[in-house]
């Protein structure tokens, strides 16, 4: 697995672009969540927020392991 990329001469970090997606699809979901009126039911939304984001990135990290062996 490439620990970087390179983007047209430019070494980018794999964590980074992982974390780039994890939070595109973080801010659908968020948005999918206050749409359905879910955020009344929870405590702290910002606390529930970052736990969303560490659960899809490692959930995305997990996902595309297998593509870039």
């Amino acid at each position: 697995m490439p620990a970087e990329f390179d983007i047209y001469g430019v070494y980018v970090p794999r964590l980074l672009i992982l974390m780039l997606l994890a939070f595109v699809v973080s801010i659908v979901i968020r948005r999918g969540l206050a749409w359905i009126g879910a955020y009344a039911l929870v405590w702290h939304r910002g606390l529930f927020d970052l736990a969303l984001y560490v659960l899809l990135l490692g959930a995305v990290s997990y996902i595309t392991r297998w593509y870039f062996t």
